[in-house]
């Protein structure tokens, strides 16, 4: 008889998980392939799933040259120079040199909510381009455009008159001889620059980008530089 398999003292669950890896008032406040690397600012702060509070819904404005991080080892502006809510969190990125609408929380599941391109929340921007865009040109944005990282979704343009905002600072550069036009973008993705590149790609590059609204939440009412809180914390 031939003598019976031996068996391991790990079970195959085990064994398997061993080859896994594991991974503020308002106004200014006084004061190519994906690797996984944890980022100091996330192992700073990480967001609980469910707030032990109220959930709180953060609508700020931000200045461009700010940072979406609460602190940065370079001495730069970030929101901690601004907000001072403590336990709330950036629900996406919006570029240092990007301004407008960001929506902070307490609330990882309202986060989720914002971020997940499978939620497709959509995102609003008033966009100032080099050049004047025909309605060709607007229609291949519509239809999604070519970029390194894939076709772009389907987007909302129009042309809109210049908006009644702040004056940036330091001012864009202009040249005298071309001329400049705005449009409003509305996406469901949230891929890194991705606003710039589009227009990029059309051959209008952005001189100025401001995200007006997120889901229902808008700058509407809002000084840049400043913050409120959202009247109803609820998915928008």
């Amino acid at each position: 008889m031939a003598p019976a398999p031996s068996k391991s003292s790990t079970s195959p669950a085990k064994r398997r998980g061993k080859n896994k890896h594991s991974s503020h008032a308002k106004g200014p406040a006084a004061g190519k392939e994906f690797k996984h690397r944890p980022s100091k600012r996330s192992a700073s702060r990480k967001q609980p799933v469910q707030p032990k509070g109220p959930v709180q819904v953060i609508l700020f404005n931000k200045p461009y040259d700010v940072l979406c991080q609460f602190t940065d080892e370079q001495g730069r502006k970030t929101l901690a120079d601004y907000v001072d809510v403590p336990d709330v969190y950036a629900a996406g990125r919006l570029d240092r040199d990007s301004e407008g609408l960001l929506v902070l929380t307490n609330s990882g599941k309202l986060n989720a909510q914002l971020t997940q391109p499978g939620k497709k929340t959509r995102k609003t921007y008033w966009v100032q381009v080099e050049g004047e865009p025909s309605e060709l040109d607007l229609q291949l944005l519509r239809e999604g455009v070519e970029l390194k990282d894939g076709m772009t979704l389907p987007a909302e343009v129009k042309r809109i008159d210049e908006p009644a905002i702040w004056p940036r600072n330091p001012p864009i550069r202009e040249r005298a001889s071309i001329p400049d036009s705005w449009l409003e973008i509305g996406i469901i993705e949230g891929r890194n620059r991705q606003v710039r590149r589009m227009t990029a790609a059309i051959g209008y590059p952005t001189l100025r980008l401001i995200r007006y609204r997120v889901g229902r939440w808008s700058l509407d009412g809002i000084a840049n530089g400043h913050w409120q809180h959202a009247e109803t914390p609820a998915k928008p």
